[in-house]
């Protein structure tokens, strides 16, 4: 289960912490964020960790050559960078530079790098598995609770996808999980992964995932207080 990181931003929301440090590694109750995450990952079955790294990127690279333990009895995933520096080509460009180093599996998870999601992935990859969607995306029914809905979802698949626009029948959001076969990046063109879910959304080419769980975010200061309660809870 190959799982790719987009952690290549500029963390812009969370200066002047990210003056000097990639928004993934902000510490997080005593640890990195990253730490978390990844533990988190190898915990539900994550085998392989591809980072798409770019501002600071050094420094994700640096602290991950020193192997911090995870926990007893878990090992990390193995580890791979692709490396943008500092000329971004946007989250599906990052996703198109990883295909061109020829490190993508045929099909793999995409997950954010300053994204906490407190679900089990295997159910999840087992149903992309399964299915024929070229893509799956991860959706929460919302309703403008923890962020603005933007997603049309019903009977397993995402039939319109809008990052910045309202429609009276948008109750779900993007969870944060998304899924993809690799020909889809192969074909892809677009920069942002926003407008290439927005194109597959619209040709039926996007199945959905509903999950119960809320999501949780260090891209900002109240998503990592909400965060920091959270995660004693946690096993």
């Amino acid at each position: 289960m190959q799982c790719v990181i987009l952690a290549g931003g500029l963390g812009t929301r969370m200066r002047p912490l990210t003056d000097t440090i990639p928004k993934t590694l902000l510490p997080v109750r005593g640890c990195p964020f990253a730490w978390h995450q990844l533990r988190w990952l190898a915990r539900h079955g994550v085998t392989e960790v591809v980072y798409c790294i770019g501002h600071q990127g050094d420094q994700i690279r640096r602290y991950w050559e020193g192997q911090p333990s995870p926990a007893a009895g878990l090992q990390w995933p193995a580890l791979r960078f692709v490396d943008e520096g500092e000329q971004l080509r946007g989250t599906a460009g990052a996703l198109r530079l990883a295909l061109a180093q020829g490190v993508l599996d045929e099909s793999f998870f995409v997950l954010y790098g300053d994204s906490f999601l407190p679900i089990d992935f295997g159910p999840i990859w087992s149903a992309f598995q399964s299915g024929r969607a070229p893509a799956l995306m991860t959706v929460l029914r919302n309703e403008g609770r923890w962020d603005s809905s933007n997603v049309v979802y019903s009977d397993g698949l995402v039939t319109l996808y809008e990052k910045r626009s309202s429609h009276p029948e948008m109750f779900y959001v993007d969870y944060g999980l998304s899924a993809f076969r690799r020909p889809v990046i192969e074909k892809s063109t677009e920069a942002d992964l926003s407008a290439l879910f927005h194109r597959l959304s619209i040709a039926g080419d996007l199945a959905g995932y509903q999950v119960t769980e809320r999501f949780y975010e260090i891209g900002s200061p109240q998503g990592l207080r909400d965060l920091e309660l959270l995660l004693p809870s946690l096993p």
